[in-house]
């Protein structure tokens, strides 16, 4: 690991679990807001991220899938071009950068765990963004570790656990999508592999996320049952539910690489299960 370690991005779901991850482990490190770094703005990048930093793990990003549909030159600025900056900027430093990027880059259409050389071929205006990102990060001559994930969650933060578990206790039955397949994953889980990666001296494209795959009716499923709400989770279509920004029938992520490097991940059901035990009340400005 090169030290000292600046975490972007540090009050999101994912730099809030890096945050504590780095603490935990003792690692020296910093985090910068969204207000110190912004991936829209490279000018904020000298002072908040300055010579001498060792590693930037970049936990920032646009995340708002579907307002991307409208709003794509912003999401790409952030998700793509900033991205690539952000690299030019830590190749003039000799800094590693890590950045994290989405499932969504594929199209959705295969039966087999996408590896992580599979062509790009998003769906909708966020995966095209992110594959902006990535294209530019690899053309970039940074010194790089990219990490894949999908469907993230934490006991804190805006995720499918945290809402699926406050509406099972409002609700006698929710439906939800059983036609979109994939792997859950724990930031913390995330959080833990990337320093694992990092110590391993990991280097371009890797995959992360719980072991196992699941519909988000069958994620749902496991929620409501751990919560003994006694409220039903119906099955249903994506087209029974539409949404402005399509999504990917088919995201499994292929973890081989990783399994490789460090050892087998956490399965999602065990990596829930801990992290439904310590779900934080949802606010009620969020609600």
């Amino acid at each position: 690991m090169r030290q000292p370690i600046v975490v972007l991005g540090a009050q999101g779901m994912l730099g809030r679990a890096m945050l504590a991850e780095l603490l935990r482990r003792n690692l020296a490190h910093r985090g910068a807001s969204h207000a110190e770094v912004d991936l829209a703005r490279p000018g904020s990048f000298a002072q908040g991220i300055p010579a001498g930093t060792g590693t930037v793990i970049n936990c920032a990003g646009w995340t708002n899938v579907d307002a991307a549909e409208s709003h794509e030159e912003e999401a790409t600025r952030v998700n793509g071009v900033g991205v690539g900056e952000l690299a030019a900027h830590c190749r003039s430093l000799g800094a590693r950068l890590v950045h994290y990027s989405t499932d969504y880059v594929f199209a959705g259409q295969a039966n087999a765990p996408y590896p992580t050389d599979h062509p790009r071929s998003p769906l909708n205006a966020y995966g095209r963004s992110k594959a902006v990102g990535e294209r530019l990060l690899e053309q970039s001559g940074a010194d790089y570790l990219l990490l894949r994930t999908s469907w993230v969650y934490a006991p804190w933060g805006k995720n499918f656990v945290r809402t699926i578990s406050k509406l099972a206790a409002e609700r006698p039955s929710l439906s939800v999508v059983n036609d979109q397949l994939g792997r859950p994953s724990s930031a913390e889980q995330i959080a833990r592999v990337t320093l694992e990666l990092l110590h391993a001296q990991a280097q371009g494209t890797f995959h992360v996320s719980d072991d196992g795959q699941c519909t988000w009716f069958e994620f749902a499923q496991a929620i409501v049952a751990h919560a003994g709400s006694g409220c039903r989770v119906e099955p249903c279509s994506s087209a029974q539910f539409p949404s402005p920004a399509a999504r990917p029938s088919y995201s499994v992520l292929d973890l081989s690489a990783t399994t490789a490097l460090i050892g087998p991940l956490v399965p999602w059901r065990t990596s829930l299960a801990d992290v439904l035990r310590r779900l934080e009340p949802t606010s009620p400005a969020a609600r």
